[in-house]
């Protein structure tokens, strides 16, 4: 009997972490190219990618930043692309969609609603930073949202979904966002195979409880019965706890340095490839196997890396 394959997922950098944070970040294109290239050797089949201002590691939206970076990544691995339509809440949807819809890409990210992302906390952990705009990012997001209205999730369906041939990374952070996407199914604005993203443990979403996990599961299966796939992320320390959770339940997992910077208690991954060589073994003690780009392609009716435009 063939052993079941898992899609890794692997965010690469994020806007959620700063420097300061953790001197294995990638920050540069090429920091960012050689740590995606490294994560799809060790198994990743999708790569979740943002950019940063190669000179203070601030989040950027610049499609010419992601250009720096993608056409090396696509020469050096099959996997599959996914940028980004969530940047960070301080930037307007335009330039969120601005490197996606430059590059065509096979996969983007979708946040299915608005919502508080409260990355604030994070300001009593340090008492320097190495960047200005550091604890100033952090501070927006106490009285900030990220927002996705949506007129906004119609935007994107339309312009990346039906204009670019993309498909997506549903990002659900609670109950509500399942129902949400439910909705623009049954107006057909998206069809299936659905690959959702439960994320747990962000401040302002869905917490992240294994009781949180099962109910998230069972709406989905509710909703959606047997036309979507899902995946889970987590932040900080939830990460490996809830992914292989996940694992166990059927489902597919996201790793990198964008979720968490850790590899294990008190242990700061030195890379991306690190985290996904952990949640690898951790399926093969499962009895699963990682899928290739090639199966994960299939697996999610994905356009080709071939019919993108980078």
């Amino acid at each position: 009997m063939a052993r079941k394959k898992v899609i890794i997922t692997c965010a690469v950098t994020g806007s959620v972490h700063t420097p300061t944070m953790s001197p294995y970040l990638p920050v540069t294109p090429d920091e960012i190219a050689e740590q995606a290239i490294a994560a799809a050797r060790a198994g990743a089949s999708i790569l979740h990618l943002h950019a940063r201002d190669a000179q203070n590691g601030r989040p950027s939206a610049d499609p010419a930043v992601f250009m720096q970076f993608l056409p090396r990544i696509k020469q050096a691995s099959d996997a599959v692309i996914n940028i980004s339509t969530g940047g960070s809440s301080v930037m307007t949807l335009d330039d969120r969609l601005a490197a996606a819809l430059r590059a065509e890409p096979e996969m983007c990210s979708l946040n299915m609603g608005s919502m508080n992302f409260g990355l604030y906390p994070a300001l009593d952990r340090y008492s320097e930073w190495q960047h200005e705009w550091e604890p100033q990012l952090l501070e927006a997001t106490r009285s900030s949202i990220f927002q996705n209205t949506f007129a906004d999730i119609e935007n994107i369906l339309m312009r990346l979904g039906q204009g670019c041939g993309t498909r997506f990374e549903f990002e659900c952070y609670d109950v509500g966002h399942l129902y949400t996407l439910a909705h623009f199914r049954d107006r057909g604005l998206v069809t299936g195979p659905l690959f959702i993203q439960f994320v747990f443990g962000v401040l302002g979403g869905i917490g992240a409880d294994p009781e949180n996990l099962t109910h998230m599961k069972r709406i989905a299966d509710k909703l959606f019965g047997d036309s979507y796939r899902f995946s889970v992320l987590a932040a900080g320390r939830h990460q490996m706890p809830m992914i292989t959770m996940a694992a166990a339940m059927g489902g597919n997992v996201r790793v990198g340095l964008e979720d968490s910077l850790m590899l294990g208690p008190g242990e700061l991954a030195k890379s991306n490839a690190d985290q996904v060589k952990r949640i690898r073994a951790v399926l093969e003690a499962l009895a699963l196997d990682a899928a290739t780009p090639a199966e994960a392609r299939a697996m999610l009716d994905l356009k080709g890396g071939d019919r993108v435009a980078f």
